[in-house]
């Protein structure tokens, strides 16, 4: 599944689309093989580690400091602090799972793009079992 991840970075693809077509079926996949098991302690670091690394691409395809700080603006983060996020100069993995990113990606955001959550898929294949 890291590798599938892996390939989005920049081949300019939409994230949405490789949510939907690629990644989906894989995450989809693993989490019917772990199911057997009990799984429930890896399975939620797993899941926020994905939207982290999702959040991580956005970041990266923003490139310069301007367009993240126009983007910010526009998921509804105030001025002042889209401001100090974009030009913070950290890194892509830090600003990735910092908190101005979690609020303008937050789950619902993967939700509603359709983000398959291992655990959801998880829990529903256990249920179905029983």
């Amino acid at each position: 599944m890291l590798r599938h991840v892996s390939l989005l970075r920049g081949n300019g693809r939409n994230i949405g689309s490789f949510i939907l077509e690629d990644l989906n079926p894989v995450i989809r996949g693993w989490a019917m093989y772990f199911s057997l098991s009990e799984t429930k302690k890896w399975m939620e670091p797993l899941d926020s580690w994905l939207r982290c690394r999702l959040r991580k691409v956005r970041w990266q395809r923003w490139k310069r400091n301007w367009t993240r700080f126009e983007g910010l603006m526009k998921r509804g983060l105030e001025e002042e602090r889209a401001a100090r996020s974009a030009f913070n100069r950290l890194g892509p993995w830090f600003n990735s799972g910092a908190s101005h990113m979690n609020q303008a990606f937050p789950k619902s955001y993967y939700d509603k793009i359709g983000l398959v959550r291992i655990t959801a898929t998880i829990n529903k294949r256990k249920a179905d079992r029983k």
